[in-house]
This record gives structure tokens, sequence and C-alpha cells, in this order.
């Protein structure tokens, strides 16, 4: 429940009493200890708190002890019951006083410590008790309330320890696809099996037909189809190529292939979102912050109100007064447990970020579920992103005096330090025609808008009209060229030597087949679309009209796209910001929610709030549909616990009696509030079905 509270062993919460929950479950944890010590405490007690209730109920008709005898044979059969399996919940209760949190333990110990040592003082001296306090030849004991409300507590304790294992399953789900063992190639051709932690980067791995891809690499002989559903949510299987890169965990479906690993151990992907999900879980909703407001004074205005009860009764109730008010005040303290309040929003956080993490949606925290359902406008880059991001080279066009396999060679040999997928595909091409590539001897990338550098001792600038303009290099000669390729779609990239204009070169990037659907599903559902890219105005503008959307920026450097977040939000628009390039980092931190694609760069995605690992845009939508869903979750958990509360403790109070005649039992309120706490967790867990 409380995030920041760590520690190097199990136990319990200092602030809360509750169970602490492991930092990463593992797959050996299946057996908790604090689950297994309440299961034999509950089951061991389990006779004695049946037969203490009997005598309680029928000892008198059947007389089988003086009603003397009976009282004393109720204490020692409930004395193991409080003493021994209610002990941790004194530990707890008086935890909460020494550590100034009084919660819901504090409540617990209150009550059934109050019914047990009065019980015990009308056992031991029943002489020191008024007459009006005994009934049936004795004063009335109430061994059976605190034996039952104990029993009830550890039965909850049980229920609710099993379902917060349920929320962990996701995590658990995602450790148990990574494989044991990996099938690595020795140097001299032969093939061993080795466990998985025994693999190290450069290993060439084979992966045979059915089997797991052990690690995170780049494939380097075969093509396969290969599944990876169980990271991306994508159901059909991608085919494998030399050249591609592969996920650690993915199944290799049909042929076979021989890998070049690169990410090992915590390195991969898998591990990474097992760290992030993790991560997610052990997160605050604000929402929360609601709930713990109310708790901090909860318990005391509790403790308040039982006093006023027993006060009330006692003064002026029916006969025996001081016993109804005791009574009452024990019901109030234990129907008022605040454990429902407690569990409303964290189980509902856990159960999300794992229901995300196996659609191939990541949350960094329980902040941005909760914002999600709230973003009304959406600003969208577009290579990587709306695109495939994987560009292909299309033309070249020189200026009088250049040739175009001179401007090719020229725009590769700089663009060989860029990680920018334009750049990619130039190398690609250059070297694709045989062309020889130097050495850049200087290299400088202006983030957005292109690259500056020297090669072969002749400076270079490579880049959009911005850049150009800010290298003083006039373009007019190409221009018609360069919007008839903009107006197709393609991206233009001017090339300055030596600040003369040497020539453009054209890359043209497929828009994602997956994106003409997830802007319909985003635009359904209210928001409004922008899109920001450092590409060229005209290209921008011919791929937003194939996409259909109306506002589009073009040419905008990183600062342009943060100061546009910036703008939106002063307008009052609630903005997420999807990217994946190093230049889309400020505005992603800068939004209300950054949605980075998991196909980018990391920088990318550790400025952002959500990650889609597949880099599909269709990812929004399940992630704001899944917001939407945990954030009514979190309202009718919190919702129920306080109308438990709102109605739970004036009846137990006693304030309906004198219309109906109604009292609440303290072993009946002990009762509802274990099913309150099983109901929050209940109702929580429904987010793993939708």
């Amino acid at each position: 429940m409380h995030p920041e509270i760590r520690q190097d062993h199990p136990g319990t919460c200092p602030k809360c009493g509750m169970t602490l929950e492991p930092v990463m479950p593992t797959l050996e944890e299946d057996d908790n200890p604090e689950l297994r010590d309440f299961q034999r405490r509950f089951w061991w007690t389990l006779p004695l708190t049946v037969v203490v209730t009997l005598l309680a109920m029928a000892g008198h008709t059947l007389a089988l002890f003086s009603a003397a005898t009976q009282t004393w044979v109720e204490f020692a059969l409930s004395l193991p019951i409080v003493l021994w399996a209610g002990w941790p919940f004194f530990v707890r209760g008086w935890q909460s006083v020494v550590n100034r949190s009084p919660n819901m333990w504090t409540l617990i110990s209150l009550g059934t410590g109050s019914a047990f040592v009065y019980s015990v003082l009308a056992t031991v001296a029943p002489q020191s008790f008024p007459d009006t306090f005994v009934s049936m030849g004795r004063v009335g004991v109430y061994f059976e309330a605190a034996a039952v409300i104990i029993s009830l507590t550890l039965l909850g304790q049980v229920l609710e320890l099993k379902a917060r294992s349920q929320t962990s399953a996701a995590i658990k789900s995602l450790l148990g696809l990574a494989p044991k063992t990996a099938r690595r190639i020795r140097s001299d051709g032969t093939e061993e099996d080795v466990p998985l932690a025994h693999v190290h980067v450069g290993d060439l791995l084979r992966i045979r037909p059915g089997e797991k891809v052990p690690v995170d690499g780049t494939v380097t002989e075969g093509s396969s189809a290969v599944d990876e559903s169980m990271l991306t949510g994508e159901p059909l299987p991608v085919t494998k190529r030399a050249g591609d890169k592969v996920i650690g965990a993915t199944m290799n479906t049909s042929g076979a292939l021989v890998m070049r690993s690169e990410r090992v151990g915590s390195a991969t992907m898998l591990a990474q979102i097992v760290q992030m999900v993790a991560q997610a879980q052990r997160s605050r909703a604000p929402m929360q912050r609601l709930a713990d407001v109310v708790a901090g004074y909860f318990v005391l205005v509790v403790v308040a109100i039982a006093v006023l009860t027993l006060l009330a009764w006692g003064l002026w109730g029916p006969e025996p007064r001081w016993v109804y008010g005791m009574i009452n005040a024990v019901a109030v303290l234990i129907i008022a447990c605040p454990c429902a309040l407690g569990l409303a929003t964290p189980m509902s956080i856990m159960v999300a970020t794992g229901r995300g993490a196996t659609h191939g949606v990541l949350f960094r925290d329980a902040a941005a579920i909760e914002k999600f359902c709230q973003i009304d406008t959406l600003i969208i880059d577009k290579t990587g992103t709306l695109t495939e991001g994987r560009p292909a080279f299309e033309r070249t066009i020189a200026a009088p005096g250049f040739t175009d396999d001179e401007v090719l060679r020229l725009a590769a040999s700089l663009d060989q330090g860029s990680e920018h997928p334009l750049a990619a595909a130039i190398v690609q091409a250059a070297r694709t025609r045989g062309l020889a590539l130097d050495t850049p001897e200087q290299f400088e990338s202006s983030s957005g808008i292109g690259v500056r550098g020297a090669v072969g001792r002749r400076s270079l600038v490579l880049g959009n009209t911005a850049l150009m303009q800010q290298a003083g290099v006039a373009v007019e000669v190409l221009t018609a060229q360069a919007e008839s390729l903009r107006t197709e779609g393609a991206s233009v990239m001017y090339l300055a030597v030596d600040g003369q204009l040497a020539g453009l070169l054209a890359v043209s990037d497929p828009i994602k087949p997956s994106t003409p659907e997830a802007l319909a599903t985003l635009k359904a559902a209210g928001l409004r679309i922008v899109m920001a890219t450092g590409d060229g105005l005209t290209t921008a503008r011919a791929v937003g009209t194939r996409l259909g959307i109306d506002e589009v920026h073009g040419e905008v450097k990183p600062a342009d796209k943060l100061a546009l977040v910036d703008r939106l939000q002063r307008e009052g628009r609630v903005v997420a910001m999807a990217g994946d390039g190093i230049n889309d980092a400020p505005a992603l931190a800068q939004a209300d929610v950054g949605v980075a694609m998991g196909t980018g760069t990391d920088v990318a995605m550790n400025s952002a709030q959500v990650t889609l690992i597949k880099g599909d845009l269709r990812g929004i939508a399940v992630a704001r549909l899944l917001s939407v869903d945990t954030v009514r979750n979190m309202k009718q958990n919190l919702m129920f616990a306080f109308l438990y509360n709102a109605l739970g403790i004036p009846v137990a109070a006693g304030l309906l009696y004198p219309f109906t005649g109604w009292l609440l039992s303290p072993m009946v309120a002990a009762l509802a509030m274990s099913l309150s706490s099983a109901s929050v967790i209940g109702n929580a867990l429904r987010l793993s079905r939708r």
C-alpha cells in the first residue's frame, strides 16, 4: 500500500500493517510463508472456536456444566485462540501505536482485546460486577465473540493473501516465458545446450522449430515465422530473415534460425518489461491520496465513535446497559476496519499493469494509468510512429556541377554517424550501389533537422530547409523538384558541400498498415489528432491527407514540439505525445502522458510514461480503454469501501435499535469486514478478464 516502505525480508508494513509484497515476484515463491502460517493458525484453532461458540449459544440449555464452570471452560478454550492464533493481530496493533499510524489492526486488536479482557475479568472476579451484568446465573462473557472475530479475520487474511497472489500472475507468466536453456554454437562448429545464464553477448545460438528465442539478438542465418504475441499482443507470426531483430522468449514456429546474441540477462526486452510492470505495480495512484487522507483520520474517528457508543448505551440504553455498550462498541471497532479502503486502488493498479503488459502496453506508473483516460489531444510524430520507420531510398537529384552518385556517396559517408532511420536508408542505398564511403572526420547532429560534418576535408550539411537556412545555403534551384517529391509523400533532404547546394535526396517511409485503423479508433473516441514532424511541411501534409489528419506541423525542431505541447496544455488540453526518436524526448517528458514506441530509441522510452512494445498505435487505443476500465474499477472500489463504512458503523453502533430492535453482533461484523476486503480484490481481478 505504501511503495516507499522497503526492507530486505518478508514482513508487514509499519504504516498499514498489511503484508509487504515482493519487489520482484519469482516463479519459485508460490509457497507464501505468511499464508501458510495463517492457514495453520486458522485450522488448528477452528475446532476450539466452534466449541466455544456452541457452549455460549446452547451451554445453558444442555446443562453440561454449572454456570461458573462453563465460564472457565470457555476461557480455557478461547485462550489459545486469542493468544496464539490472534497474536499477529495484537503485534500489528501495537506496532500501529508505536509508529503512530493507526490502521485496521488497531481496531481489530482493540475490539478483540476489549472483549477478551472484559470476559477474563468477569471470569476471575465476577463479584466486582453489578447485578445488572448477571445473566443466566453468571456475569455475561464474550469469549466466543473474541474467538469468532479472530477466526474470521484469519479466514479473511487467508482469502486476501490468496487473491493478492493472483495480481502478480501477469509478472509470473512473463517470467515463465523465458526458456531455461539455449543451444550455443562453439567456434569449432559443434553445438551444446547451456543454461540461459551462461549465454554472453556475441554468442551464436541455434533456434530449432518449436523452440523459444533465448535472448535478444539478430538473425544471421535462416528464415522462419516467429510468434511474438506473448510480448506484443500481435496475433500473426512475423517472418524473420538474416539481419532481422528477434526478441527473447518469442516462439520460433517453422524454420531453423541462427542468431547472434546482443542483449542478455537484465538487458533483454523481457527483463525490462518485467521491471517496468513491477515498478508500475509498486507506484501509487493519485486517486489513492484521497483514501490516504481519509484513512489518516478514520481510525481515530472510529475509536471516538466506539467510545461514544459505549457511553451512550451505558448511560441511556436498556439493561444490561454497559454490556450492550461494550458489545456494540466492539462491533463498531471491528466492522470499521479500513482494509477495503487501503486495498481499493493498489489491487486495481496491480491487475491493470499486468493486463496491459500481456497486450504489449507498458505503464511506467499508476499515475499514467489514471491520467490516460483524461487525454483529449494526441500529438504524433511521423517517422517510426505513423510510418514504418524503415524508410526506402528513392532517388537523388544533383545540382549543376555534381553527379547523382557523388551526392549519394557524400551524404551516405556523413550519415554513417547518424542513428536516424532516414540516414540508414541512404547508407544502405550507397552500399547497394557499391559506392566507396569515407569515414566522417567530424559529425554533429542538429537533432530533428539534419546533420553537419566533414568528409575528405569537405564541409557537408545534410538536412531539411530549416537547416539550409541556418547554413545560409540557397536551395531555390531544386525547389520545384523537391515540392514534387514531397507531394508524393517522400521526405527530401538537401546536401550542401562547402556552402554550395550539391543536390537533394528523396526517401519514402511507408505508412504502417495498422495506422489508419488506430487513428480511426482514436478519433471515434473523441481525441484531437495532431501531427508534428521534422519532415518538410509538404511531405507532412501529404501523409496527413492520406490519414485524414487535419492539423499538421512540418519542419519542427525538438524545441518546437516541446512548445507545441506546452501551448496546447496552456489552452486547457490534456495532451499525450507519441514518438520514437531522440528528438521526441523533450516533448514526451513535457506531455501529460508520453507514449514511446518500443521500436524506437531508449531515450524516448526513458522519457515516456507508456511504452508500446510493438510500436503499433493501436496500443494507444488499448491503453486508453484499459485506463478507462481501471479508473472506473478504482472508483467502484473506493465507493464500496466508503459506502460500506458509512452504512456499517451506524448499524454496529445500534442506531437502528430504537426503530427495528436490530443489533449487530461483533461476529457478524468480523465476517462483513473480511468479505469487504475479498469483494474489493475480487472486483479488481475482473480487470484481468476484460
